[in-house]
């Protein structure tokens, strides 16, 4: 029950982060259905697309879609009447992040897998959504970009959860704060521009044989 709940929270965070960045772009209702859906549900489906876990979560559950179309629907009239506040792509984001990162890693972690496949699991599920969704948009992903830590703090957060259960904390309580963990590292990014090192080869130094 408790992953069912986080797995429908994050679907209706991730489809208004969708949904707001449509607006940016100016799509109309039916392009921001479609940004919210595929930013909702796309790491949950690659995600059990790669564990061959059938059928996908939101087939076998449509009441999903639902929450998705209800969610993009109340951004769309929203946004009409007033701006969103400052930020509010990126707080819907980080929240969504958090929630779906530990929920996909509890569905990993319930196969018996590995950890350490339970924690690219976790991101895939986290992260994979704000990549389509921003390919979509026409961005470069956010996950690619010179920007502030994105997958490293989904990473780390799934590391944290699975460390709070192996020292004895029950599956609840350390996924609780293994999504605290997510948000908060997220917003600390935001907040003080923490990133990875970049990788920079100079194009003169470059020989490709």
């Amino acid at each position: 029950m408790v992953l069912f709940i986080l797995s429908m929270i994050g679907v209706g965070v991730f489809a208004a982060s969708g949904a707001l960045a449509a607006g940016r772009k100016d799509f109309d209702l039916l392009g921001v259905i479609v940004i919210a859906l595929v930013t909702a549900v796309g790491g949950g489906t690659l995600r059990d697309l790669l564990l061959d876990r059938h059928p996908i979560f939101w087939v076998k559950e449509p009441s999903h879609l639902t929450v998705i179309l209800a969610s993009a629907a109340l951004i769309f009239v929203y946004v009409r009447f007033r701006k969103p506040p400052l930020g509010a792509l990126a707080v819907a984001d980080a929240l969504g992040l958090a929630l779906f990162t530990i929920s996909g890693a509890q569905v990993a972690e319930a196969r018996g897998l590995p950890w350490l496949t339970v924690v690219v699991m976790g991101t895939i599920t986290g992260s994979a959504g704000g990549v389509l969704r921003d390919v979509l948009s026409g961005e470069v992903p956010l996950l690619f970009r010179q920007t502030d830590l994105y997958a490293t703090a989904a990473i780390a957060g799934v590391v944290f959860y699975l460390a709070l259960e192996e020292v004895g904390f029950g599956q609840e309580t350390a996924s609780y704060i293994g999504m605290a963990a997510v948000a908060c590292l997220r917003f600390a990014a935001i907040r003080w521009r923490l990133r990875l090192p970049v990788f920079h080869v100079p194009d003169e130094d470059w020989k490709p044989y």
